[in-house]
């Protein structure tokens, strides 16, 4: 009876394995094929940043076995299309650095960019345009072909959709016709689109062989690591240079803003890209948290439209989309036909944390961006959880995140010509390894463009990061004096100045800069100090030969004074010492401003006594020695050659240099009431400031170098700083500083 039990079970149960079979329950693996790289990516819970250590609160990635999304779009291309996707997508995958790029190409003369000159009869977009100005007046840029390590063609790559205006045919022959094509070696290819209606691949319709991608809306399956770079997309009214700085005036404290999270934008109907948008009125609930769509675009929208879009339109139309922008803690932003989008650019700039849903697209600049500490990173599949997740952010965090979604934009996205330079600069670290920036260069305020690592790898060597290290500046400064002058008389300003200077307890060696055209005096005639005095002679004798990098510094502050400049030993001690607690700024003497002046429509230089400043003149100014570097390397040859013709101007150029790097005004120190204007009468050089010309062409450099930098980076102060106890109602022996008071 038992044995007849257990036979009827035994045939129950094949019987059921018999319909689940032939009803297509079960499926029976038919390949031995296993698991792709997309899903090894999966199972080890891989998502976008994967090289940066995912942060605890934020939306985990969904890891079950997933097929790609191109086996269903397969079935509607032809074999054809099939090969010529392949042809122009998968030649050179496996390209890296060490395999595909020739190093020896930049041994000899540096990291040097090389652009092709413009065929005849081809048109440049205006963005491909800006892309290659950018280039060609930056310091990588070489016309020399035989001196270049990098290349980049003069042909449009921009726009590679076959239905856009902007698409160049017969691209493919073009290319292979340049003489210094080499299979696309050593070269960089910029895109903003490729694909087109109805998949949008990132197939660019030409072989690029060997060249480097500059791409946009690239995937992670796609994205080569550490060859390819991933940028952002941008529009053609992004600025090609300067660029507006970000919307966080202030620290709003909690940093919490009207809307929680909100989106404004097309929703398609059909297609590639469709999914997540059209699933976002899930999660819309008209208060805190706004997703609005609309079917309103294309020439047959009404075609497609199904029963939402009324009223999808409607809703759409009540709301500013910049007032819900600039309003708004958390900004969404999910894949649109390709992966990337405008939105995030839009986020970036108006501090509204991003919240990426666009699965499988590598984040522009993700090499060297940590792109957890400025966003959230999101799962389509996990659209309903958003809400909840970006809720449960701690409100220390929102404010961390909103802060370096500021820094990003103002660093490394806010002008065209920021985004190329981002780009070379990634693929100098690549070349250059030995000379590459660290991590926290480029995450951290001012940014790897103003980090340069051919001055030193080391942070301490920076002015920026003393507070990290939990270090200090160097605990003395070199004095450099400029002269023009002869040396005629023991009397002489210059010898004042000099003993002075040295008299300081800070002092480590005086430098004299002899850029005067009569021969360098005797030793003998210079006086007798207690740290050594160094003379040389300026290269040129030109006048920014006074902000060279001269090997003989070794200290990190620079002292920098003119040559009639009149301080005592106490004003250069207490100056030396506000200098110390901010290092990365100007700190001195004679202040100046600037101002808008709306009748001309241009810059104004003022020296009036005002109750602000935005300029240090370096005739008596303490400032890192790293600015002489970035002064001789950073600034272009051109504005260099215009401050050295008219023996002017250059103090103005480094403070525009000095706020464009720190962000922040000088500070000014107390001293004596006159600066320049009592010397006029007591030196040979009194010419310089009496003449008429002189005043004339500050306001022209003035704007000139406003023109370069893409906008004023001067910055307004109001602040002064004075010893403690200065001029209180004391004792004058219990004033640290009480020179300053007798002047």
């Amino acid at each position: 009876m038992q044995a007849k039990k257990r036979y009827l079970l035994l045939f129950s149960a094949g019987a059921c394995l018999v319909l689940l079979f032939c009803f297509g329950g079960i499926q029976v693996p038919l390949s031995r094929r296993g698991p792709s790289r997309r899903d090894d990516r999966n199972l080890a819970g891989y998502h976008l940043g994967a090289r940066w250590r995912p942060l605890p609160g934020y939306l985990q990635p969904f890891s079950p076995w997933e097929q790609d999304r191109s086996d269903d779009l397969d079935e509607h291309i032809s074999p054809r299309q099939k090969r010529d996707t392949l042809s122009g997508l998968y030649t050179g995958k496996r390209c890296r650095m060490e395999s595909c790029f020739d190093f020896s190409m930049c041994e000899r003369n540096g990291f040097k960019v090389y652009v092709y000159p413009q065929l005849k009869g081809e048109k440049l977009s205006e963005s491909y345009q800006n892309i290659l100005s950018s280039i060609e007046d930056s310091r990588f840029y070489t016309p020399d072909p035989g001196k270049a390590c990098l290349f980049v063609l003069s042909l449009d790559t921009l726009d590679r959709d076959q239905l856009s205006p902007q698409y160049v045919h017969n691209l493919k022959a073009k290319i292979q016709s340049l003489p210094l094509w080499n299979g696309g070696k050593n070269h960089i290819i910029f895109n903003l689109y490729s694909g087109t209606w109805p998949d949008y691949t990132e197939d660019l319709g030409f072989d690029i062989g060997l060249a480097m991608l500059a791409k946009a809306s690239i995937s992670t399956e796609n994205f080569r690591p550490n060859f390819d770079v991933s940028i952002p997309l941008f529009s053609k009214d992004h600025p090609r240079t300067g660029g507006e700085r970000g919307y966080l005036k202030h620290n709003t404290i909690p940093p919490y803003r009207k809307y929680m999270l909100v989106f404004k934008g097309k929703r398609y109907l059909t297609g590639i890209g469709s999914d997540t948008r059209n699933a976002l009125y899930h999660v819309h609930n008209s208060e805190d948290v706004v997703l609005l769509t609309t079917c309103k675009h294309g020439k047959d929208w009404q075609k497609h439209k199904d029963a939402r879009c009324d009223r999808d339109n409607a809703e759409y139309d009540k709301y500013d989309y910049r007032e819900m922008l600039y309003n708004s803690t958390f900004c969404l932003v999910p894949r649109g036909r390709r992966l990337g989008s405008f939105r995030f650019l839009e986020a970036l700039q108006a501090a509204c944390v991003p919240v990426m849903l666009s699965n499988g697209w590598e984040l522009p600049f993700s090499e060297i961006i940590d792109w957890n500490t400025a966003a959230v990173i999101g799962d389509e599949r996990l659209l309903l959880q958003i809400p909840s997740t970006v809720r449960s952010i701690h409100q220390d965090k929102i404010l961390s995140l909103r802060q370096q979604t500021q820094f990003l934009w103002e660093a490394y996205f806010n002008s065209v010509e920021k985004i190329v330079l981002t780009t070379l600069e990634i693929i100098q670290d690549r070349v250059l390894l030995h000379t590459s920036r660290s991590n926290l260069m480029w995450n951290c305020l001012p940014g790897g463009l103003f980090t340069l690592p051919q001055y030193s790898t080391h942070l301490r060597d920076f002015p920026f990061y003393y507070a990290k290290l939990g270090i200090k500046p160097h605990p003395k400064f070199t004095a450099i004096i400029h002269v023009v002058t002869p040396l005629v008389s023991q009397s002489q300003p210059v010898m004042k100045l000099l003993v002075a200077v040295a008299k300081s307890q800070y002092c480590a060696q005086v430098m004299v800069l002899w850029n005067c055209d009569k021969p360098l005096p005797a030793k003998h005639r210079w006086p007798a100090t207690s740290v050594p005095v160094i003379v040389i002679e300026g290269e040129s004798k030109v006048i920014s030969s006074r902000f060279l990098p001269y090997d003989t510094i070794p200290t990190d502050a620079v002292l920098s004074l003119d040559e009639d400049t009149v301080l005592s030993t106490t004003e250069v001690d207490f100056a030396f010492t506000v200098w110390q607690s901010f290092p990365d700024r100007i700190v001195g003497y004679p202040a100046r401003s600037h101002f808008w002046d709306s009748n001309k429509e241009r810059w104004g230089y003022t020296s009036k006594w005002t109750n602000d400043y935005s300029m240090v003149l370096t005739g008596a100014a303490i400032y890192h020695r790293y600015y002489h570097y970035l002064y001789t390397t950073y600034l272009p040859a051109s504005l260099k050659t215009m401050v050295d013709q008219m023996s002017n101007c250059e103090d103005i150029l480094m403070n525009f240099l000095v706020s464009s790097v720190s962000k922040l005004p000088p500070i000014k120190v107390t001293q004596k009431k006159q600066y320049k204007e009592t010397m006029m009468g007591q030196s040979s050089r009194a010419s310089r400031w009496a003449d008429p010309d002189h005043f004339a062409q500050r306001q022209t450099c003035m704007n000139k170098f406003a023109n370069w930098f893409g906008t004023m980076p001067l910055v307004h102060s109001q602040m002064r700083l004075d010893p403690v106890l200065f001029k209180d109602q004391v004792s004058i022996l219990r004033k640290k500083y009480r020179d300053i008071e007798r002047l």
